[in-house]
């Protein structure tokens, strides 16, 4: 998050100021560091700090955005991008682990650590239209691969595979 906050100012520093930033989710590792930042970032109420979401009001979260941006360094699947994707909304996320399989080519990939590359996606996807508009359109048709269900069939046929070489 931190690098997130960072990845804003610079933003900011571009002239694209009309946007807040909008941290969600409860307190967990680094949430010192993090508001420490923020204190130093000393962006008042542009940065606001939601505290959690309630899972039955994350569809009305991603709707509202005009972007959601996760530079995750480690991460297990990406729902949250699969989640933001499936609302239409613009995403922005890691080129690392299980993102981009998530992800697809309905989402901007950077490098996490790079705060820079981070902030000029960000910059491209609010400004250019065309680009906002097809990461849009192609949100939905990324996040319509993945399902529970498929989940489900795919988990048992390991299973069975596993089984026969038992």
């Amino acid at each position: 998050m931190t690098r997130l906050i960072d990845a804003y100012v610079e933003l900011r520093g571009l002239g694209i100021t009309q946007f807040p930033l909008v941290l969600a989710g409860g307190p967990g590792w680094h949430t010192e560091e993090i508001y420490e930042r923020a204190a130093r970032a000393d962006l008042g109420e542009s940065l606001i700090f939601a505290g959690y979401a309630p899972g039955r009001d994350l569809p009305l979260w991603y709707n509202a955005a005009d972007l959601f941006v996760y530079p995750s360094l480690y991460e297990g699947f990406g729902l949250p991008v699969l989640e933001a994707l499936a609302c239409g909304t613009p995403v922005i996320t890691s080129n690392r682990a299980s993102l981009p399989e998530v992800a697809g080519d309905a989402a901007l990939l950077v490098d996490p650590l790079d705060t820079h590359a981070l902030a000029q996606a960000m910059a491209q996807a609010l400004e250019d239209t065309r680009l906002k508009s097809r990461l849009s359109e192609a949100g939905p048709r990324q996040a319509s691969h993945f399902s529970w269900t498929r989940m489900a069939e795919e988990t048992l046929r390991v299973y069975h595979l596993a089984m026969q070489d038992a």
